[in-house]
């Protein structure tokens, strides 16, 4: 898919189709004026027969228009002003790129004026364009035997102003990295657990430093894990024929001795709940417990492409979680890379335990924040539902940067608390720390714990849970949350640049 910024008059634009947009009660945005003009009065008429409302969402796809070199026009209704949120923005150019789908044409130019959204930002509105028709058109079939047939949608131009050109242009660039990542963390999490093995999210890693100069990639081993003493990640693979990795990314774009930013991932390719059995029902959705993974290596992907002048490390903790004969037992006791015990009460609370080893690692980076991203627990989708993700944090300058990240890149978190009053919930007496809290405030006790491995930077955790993947008849992974963690690298290099230049 060909993303570009046209320019010029609407109604001389050379096109499959042409997208237009009319606001409630039948107000015209203005490139559908100047199209309504140059034919004569043709959707003026159609607006007085009924034909045309401008109601947000409602279409109607128009053929032969006369005064026009375009082929076809689809006109989109805008609604209200105050119905343009985020929400209603997505579904709009969803909807879109569905329809031009369908219709089979193979190009198409947007026209609609920057009035979509309720947010006049031209940058925006047009990664965001980029980045959700790539969702909408997004196809799984790696595991199918018939593949889907190819979409002849080929390319989609966004009309500007000529003074806003090259603004759009640099948004359909982070826009088409975004989207790329986004499809990759999709595609990894969709894979079955047979096949996204934690070896296969090493080779993936390996992939994309093969693919980018800028990313050099380190894999540690069980063996290599054993000596460095990460207990509480090799404890959660012990039952399963497929070894542990540890993950370490490393994308150099910023200066030589700068530290780095580091993002952990949670790599459960599938979790069982160990001796801790899960229920049956929906067990195959376990396969996108490595959903934290994915938005590592989607996000490592996207910052590459966009060559941001920073440094980061990108870590996962890699392994699967079975009931074998060596699984670890409820009951059972582990050392830590840092040294601290930990009696492991729910072998099905393991994504905290590969996490905390993985977070000891990366404190050797001396990094300058360290962002963990888990589908960590059932209990934040109680919380919060399916649509924010869960933030925790010991600093709150880091939190209310991943919070403005998050709702700049319409990748919504939403902060709970870490008091220090949760931390009762583990303690143990027979290990310094339990890793499990009890039902009340699960997500919160989660974050505790992993808190406990994090003291000497600066620490977010984004459970996922909620918003890794759908069920029912969409199942499939979201990529989320690597919009959230982009726009929250965007925003430093921004920062960076400032500086430098101040």
């Amino acid at each position: 898919m060909d993303f570009e910024i046209v320019n010029g008059p609407v109604e001389a634009l050379e096109t499959d189709c042409i997208v237009i947009g009319v606001e409630a009660e039948g107000k015209l945005a203005p490139s559908a004026e100047a199209l309504d003009k140059a034919a004569s009065g043709y959707l003026r008429e159609l607006i007085g027969s009924g034909d045309i409302t401008g109601k947000a969402g409602e279409q109607q796809m128009l053929f032969k228009v006369p005064g026009l070199k375009a082929k076809r026009v689809l006109v989109l209704g805008l609604g209200k002003s105050d119905e343009r949120k985020d929400r209603h923005h997505r579904k709009l150019i969803g909807s879109i790129a569905a329809t031009l789908k369908k219709a089979g044409v193979t190009s198409a130019v947007v026209a609609l004026d920057g009035l979509a959204s309720e947010q006049k930002d031209t940058y925006r509105q047009t990664r965001q364009l980029v980045e959700w028709v790539s969702e909408e058109l997004y196809q799984y079939d790696i595991t199918k035997s018939k593949k889907s047939d190819p979409i002849k949608l080929e390319r989609v131009a966004i009309l500007l102003d000529e003074a806003e050109t090259e603004l759009g242009e640099g948004a359909l660039l982070d826009g088409a990295a975004i989207a790329n990542g986004v499809s990759s963390a999709r595609e990894v999490a969709n894979l079955p657990g047979n096949i996204c093995t934690p070896s296969y999210l090493a080779e993936r890693a390996i992939g994309l430093a093969e693919n980018f100069e800028s990313i050099s990639v380190e894999i540690l081993d069980d063996t290599q894990m054993e000596e460095l003493g990460m207990g509480a990640l090799l404890a959660v693979g012990r039952g399963s024929a497929q070894p542990s990795r540890l993950i370490v990314m490393h994308y150099k774009g910023g200066d030589e001795n700068e530290k780095p930013h580091a993002l952990v991932g949670k790599g459960i390719t599938f979790d069982t709940g160990g001796i801790s059995l899960k229920p049956g029902a929906e067990m195959d959705e376990m396969k996108f417990d490595m959903g934290g993974a994915a938005s590592v290596l989607g996000t490592m992907e996207a910052l590459a492409e966009m060559h941001l002048p920073l440094n980061v490390v990108g870590v996962i903790a890699a392994a699967e979680n079975m009931p074998g004969s060596k699984a670890t037992k409820p009951g059972d006791i582990v050392t830590t890379l840092s040294g601290q015990t930990v009696e492991i009460l729910n072998t099905d609370a393991e994504g905290r335990l590969v996490l905390c080893d993985a977070l000891t690692y990366v404190g050797r980076f001396e990094p300058q924040s360290v962002i963990d991203i888990a589908t960590l627990t059932g209990a934040c989708i109680i919380a919060l539902g399916h649509q924010a993700s869960g933030l925790l944090s010991n600093n709150d300058e880091l939190a209310e940067a991943l919070l403005d990240a998050g709702d700049y890149a319409a990748d919504r978190a939403w902060q709970l608390p870490l008091w220090d009053e949760f931390q009762e919930q583990l303690d143990s007496n027979f290990a310094d720390i339990a890793n499990i809290g009890g039902r009340p405030a699960g997500t919160i006790t989660a974050a505790c714990f992993l808190s406990r491995f994090t003291k000497e930077y600066r620490w977010a955790h984004l459970d996922i849970a909620g918003v890794a993947w759908k069920s029912g008849k969409a199942k499939g992974a979201t990529g989320r949350c690597v919009p959230l963690l982009t726009q929250y690298l965007l925003d430093l290099a921004e920062q960076k640049e400032s500086a430098d230049e101040a």
